[in-house]
């Protein structure tokens, strides 16, 4: 990509992209499943499979916002859809959502069968594929301008 090129996002406010401001949220609420799933194995408190639940569904509603505002841009731009990490990002937090939402309602049992084993996979698998696609994500706005006011 040229250096003065611009790569507008089609999804914004006032000139600020939306998608990179939800994505926080769903990034910790996830990171923050998984460490309370691993609280409720090693301790069988409750609490922590409540909080699991709770994070999991937080994740997953502002996931589908920040879903819906990134499938904008992409389909929004085809400089987007251009960019190299472009469809792995988009590849692998389709994954994550959908592990996310099959992990929500496994969360939904009662008491262990809640978390253990099939909820603590689940939010393990998913921490481990977000640093990947957040790396992608930041690679398309610092190496590619994405959303970037030049």
């Amino acid at each position: 990509m040229q250096e003065n090129m611009r790569v507008r996002t089609t999804a914004q406010i006032a000139g600020h992209p939306i998608h990179p401001m939800l994505v926080p949220i769903p990034i910790a609420c996830f990171a923050g499943a998984l460490l309370t799933d691993i609280a409720y194995v090693a301790s069988a408190e409750i609490m922590w499979a409540d909080f699991s639940a709770w994070l999991l569904l937080v994740g997953v509603i502002f996931g589908v916002l920040a879903a819906i505002a990134g499938l904008t841009d992409f389909l929004g731009s085809r400089l987007v859809r251009a960019q190299a990490p472009a469809w792995p990002h988009l590849i692998g937090n389709g994954v994550v959502l959908v592990l996310a939402i099959i992990n929500a309602l496994i969360h939904t049992r009662d008491g262990w069968t809640s978390v253990w084993p099939t909820g603590l996979v689940l939010s393990g698998i998913t921490a481990l594929i977000l640093p990947v696609t957040g790396w992608l994500g930041w690679a398309m706005v610092y190496r590619h301008g994405v959303g970037v006011a030049r």
